[in-house]
């Protein structure tokens, strides 16, 4: 029932209607015992009769009452007055960024102010466990000196059932009963594939939201739009956004960001607001960014050449390294360099039983994790040391990562299969009677799949009996199974030769048993949500685009890198681990010869520029950030140890620093 101006709620004075939605009605008020204007929202009646949900209510209003941020709306708390349950809440002039959008796109640095301090606040309020789930122009408000202020924080999650489960997700356009089957737990538009779809959700929901929010500002167009609701909903679930409409020669980082967020796979999209606002602000230093051909903004589907396609880089002919080199094929605003790095084994450490896979590297690109003798040795790439993970001494080669990337499993010597979870924790025994390990996978549903000598078997990685899924024909060898996206086809390499470089790298259904061969010549390949599959070819990695929905691959295959370590004499596993945002992680190829190689600056052309170096055995070479000096270890004549130079790129001369 509407309230009418003066009626009184406790403290509070009505004095008119500010708008009404499916979670309520809101009103202007006063505060008559600390002479303040507020807004009243009185909530729907089914939920005070609820003793269940209205507990779980005010549980989740407490929580939204510690939210102290100056870019959220204050809640001041929920009471009750005879029958009528309300929620004060700081009152916000201005007008919303919906009105605002009628008019057209924001200008980009406009746009970009606002999403970062939207990202302050979505950052803010997701570090206390709050998510917005209902993220829209509707719900931001843009107060008149233009600060943004998020209304509604957490209102959707407070309303839900069991938060736990996942609940159907309505649209004002769909039912508005509220009932439990008929909650409104977010506006089609602006729903993640997860909420149209009725999963459980979490922040990555908001971060959905939070691009398609920023998509809109850009280009004044909504991302998704439909004759209805359904149709809106199967858009969310199924359509690429329209990169076009994006404004010429927009800053790639941005383009990235963009991508990023509108991942339909919440595996694949920012795991962190943290995150998204770091890029926002580096791209707020530089708005513009660089200015590139062409009439639009490039589609995400960019091939893997562009993604690696000739960085400013210091390279070295003949290096040798006994390590791991990582980068990523995420594009970078040029001239910025491509992230890459080496990591050297620490003193004393060497990878154990190298006629195996040794190393693997998490779905996320973070951590990665190698086999360092005695035991699995955890590297994570915002950390200087390595930690070893105890339990795990007999480990015996081919670790791999679950698909959340929380737990690893491995080969162990009592010939059984083991997980550990990276928070914690004794190992625990998958399955037994693990002959031969040929290659394995973690997929999201729990399935392990693993190569033995008569085949594919499956197991649960909560434990049981392998069975054996895809059997190996009369004298071949089944390596490195992948369950794909769709949960039915298995990637694998085949071969009957001895060499690996002779396999066919193929899918079978399991339900179907159709086998389909992708490609001859290559192994130990990988699918990437990019699109793209990623093998090995001598000592090489190569990749190619693929659709694992035909599944076929299209066009010709692009060189990623060389010098990749391969397992062993005619295996099939490289050493090498690929995340789903482009991260590459590989051991080198390791040359007993550290002599006789010179580093040189290589342009984007492909042109080389002396160093001022005669031969030189210095290896690990790392460039200054302001790119005048280059630091690099000189092994002694025995090569038993190093010392750390420093070399002045204008001067060419040589400082020693460490003895």
């Amino acid at each position: 029932m509407a309230l009418v101006t003066g009626t009184r709620l406790g403290a509070y004075e009505i004095i008119g209607q500010l708008g009404a939605g499916g979670m309520g009605e809101v009103y202007r008020a006063t505060d008559t015992k600390l002479g303040r204007d507020v807004a009243i929202k009185t909530l729907p009646a089914p939920l005070a009769s609820d003793k269940e949900r209205l507990a779980r209510f005010e549980r989740e209003a407490k929580l939204l009452a510690a939210l102290n941020h100056p870019h959220i709306a204050s809640v001041f708390g929920l009471d009750e007055h005879e029958g009528t349950l309300y929620i004060a809440m700081e009152l916000v002039e201005g007008e919303t960024l919906e009105d605002k959008l009628r008019a057209g796109p924001l200008p980009l640095t406009d746009a970009l102010q606002l999403a970062l301090e939207l990202a302050e606040a979505l950052e803010a309020a997701h570090e206390k466990g709050v998510v917005h789930r209902d993220l829209k122009p509707a719900n931001i408000m843009i107060t008149p000196d233009h600060q943004v202020k998020v209304l509604d924080f957490g209102l959707a999650k407070a309303f839900a059932g069991n938060p736990n489960e996942a609940s159907p997700v309505h649209s004002p356009a769909l039912s508005l009963a509220m009932t439990q089957q008929g909650l409104i737990l977010g506006t089609a538009a602006y729903m993640s594939p997860e909420q149209a779809s009725g999963q459980a959700t979490d922040q990555r929901a908001d971060i959905w939201a939070f691009g398609v929010v920023l998509y809109e500002m850009l280009t004044g167009l909504p991302l998704y739009k439909g004759e209805s609701v359904p149709h809106i909903l199967a858009a969310v679930l199924q359509t690429e956004p329209d990169w076009q409409r994006l404004p010429k020669n927009l800053h790639p980082r941005l383009e990235l960001l963009l991508e990023r967020c509108l991942e339909k796979r919440p595996r694949n999209r920012y795991h962190s607001m943290a995150d998204v606002r770091v890029d926002i602000e580096k791209v707020l230093s530089d708005p513009q960014g660089p200015v590139r051909a062409g009439t639009g903004a490039a589609a995400p589907a960019r091939s893997m050449a562009a993604r690696v396609a000739a960085p400013v880089v210091l390279v070295s002919a003949g290096a040798a390294l006994v390590g791991i080199l990582a980068w990523s094929f995420w594009p970078k605003p040029a001239p910025a360099m491509i992230d890459r790095w080496t990591y050297l084994l620490p003193g004393g450490q060497t990878f154990r039983n190298t006629g195996r896979a040794v190393m693997a590297l998490s779905p996320d690109g973070r951590r990665f994790v190698y086999n360092g003798g005695d035991g699995l040795y955890l590297r994570s790439m915002d950390e200087l040391e390595p930690r070893r993970i105890p339990g795990t001494e007999e480990a015996l080669t081919n670790p791999f990562f679950s698909a959340d990337g929380q737990n690893i499993a491995y080969w162990a010597t009592s010939g059984q299969l083991k997980r550990v979870a990276l928070s914690g924790g004794a190992p625990v025994v998958i399955t037994d009677g693990v002959a031969n390990l040929l290659g394995a996978s973690w997929s999201a549903d729990g399935t392990i799949l693993f190569g033995q000598a008569d085949g594919i078997h499956r197991v649960s990685a909560n434990g049981g009996t392998h069975e054996l899924v895809i059997t190996a024909a009369e004298g071949e060898r089944l390596y490195g199974p992948e369950l794909l996206p769709g949960g039915d086809s298995v990637l694998f390499s085949a071969t009957t030769t001895a060499s690996w470089d002779d396999a066919q790298i193929a899918v079978q259904s399991l339900s179907g048993g159709e086998r389909i061969g992708l490609l001859s010549g290559g192994s130990d390949a990988h699918y990437v949500p990019t699109g793209h599959l990623v093998y090995a070819l001598g000592t090489g990695l190569f990749a190619i685009a693929f659709d694992p929905t035909v599944p076929a691959v299209s066009g010709g295959p692009v060189s990623l890198v060389q010098d990749v370590a391969r397992a062993g004499v005619n295996t099939a596993a490289a050493n090498y681990g690929i995340a789903n945002d482009g991260t590459l992680v590989y051991v080198k190829l390791t040359d007993t010869a550290l002599t006789g190689w010179t580093p040189v600056w290589v342009d984007r052309n492909g042109q080389d520029e002396s160093l001022g170096f005669e031969q030189c055995s210095c290896v690990s070479p790392m460039v200054s950030p302001d790119g005048t000096r280059l630091a690099f270890d000189f092994p002694n004549a025995e090569q038993t140890a190093a010392d750390v130079w420093v070399r002045s790129l204008a001067q060419h001369t040589n400082t020693r620093l460490t003895f």
